[in-house]
């Protein structure tokens, strides 16, 4: 398997097995090499989701669910009523989600984020944390998310980029470049999965540029921030209508 980023097709294959492959020790690397800083991500990720109405059950959508964290982690918050569907395409990695879900109200479903298995307007809220870089066609990704959606309903997109900052930017690039793919080819055993990483986070698209594509896909209100320096953009967006 080469070590660069494919399209199309290819990519789908491409990252289905990378993700298949390395899902038994996927939590111990995203814990290692982001020095634990990824579990604060997503506590802010959730922040940024807000409440739901308490009426009435919440049904919120995790896509590109992978280990089930950011969906745990809304479905383990105080007052939270409802239930999250956490959607991923590479078996493994849910498989080793449920491991977790220890009573809470997560479950997962085998689907492909392009192809979402779900009604139109069905979900009050969406959150997905670093899967949209992964996505063979991520405009398509966000009409899926966008369909999904009730009017109104809130996104929150979690992903890597590459800090604005010229001093930072260099210090992560080296990290990304140099110490990441030894670091975690040493700890999975992968010979490419962590070359794959910082080649699919350089093609990421910038913040700015994210927002105008959510906004072409049916959504409105769409903001964004960096957190920890740049390393990652959290984009918010409402479902218009």
């Amino acid at each position: 398997m080469p070590n660069a980023v494919s399209t199309g097709r290819d990519r789908e294959r491409q990252v289905r097995r990378l993700f298949s492959e390395i899902a038994p020790r996927y939590d111990l690397l995203n814990h290692l090499l982001s020095l634990n800083v990824d579990r604060w991500w997503r506590r802010v990720a959730v922040d940024r989701l807000g409440s739901f109405d308490r009426g009435r059950e919440a049904r919120v959508l995790d896509a590109c669910a992978g280990t089930l964290d950011l969906g745990l982690e809304l479905a383990g918050r105080k007052g939270f009523r409802g239930n999250v569907v956490a959607v991923d395409f590479a078996y493994p990695m849910l498989a080793e989600g449920m491991r977790k879900v220890d009573g809470r109200s997560v479950h997962p479903v085998c689907g492909d984020g392009l192809r979402l298995p779900f009604p139109d307007a069905v979900f009050d809220g969406a959150v997905v944390g670093f899967g949209v870089r992964n996505l063979s066609d991520m405009d398509r990704g966000f009409r899926e998310l966008s369909r999904v959606l009730r009017p109104g309903g809130r996104l929150v997109i979690l992903e890597f980029t590459t800090p604005p900052g010229r001093l930072m930017k260099r210090l992560y690039l080296f990290y990304f470049h140099h110490i990441l793919p030894l670091v975690g080819r040493w700890t999975s055993g992968h010979e490419w999965a962590y070359t794959y990483l910082p080649e699919s986070v350089k093609e990421y698209p910038q913040p700015v540029e994210v927002a105008r594509r959510l906004g072409e896909a049916g959504f409105e209100g769409v903001s964004w921030s960096y957190l920890t320096g740049g390393i990652t953009a959290l984009h918010l967006a409402r479902r218009a209508g």
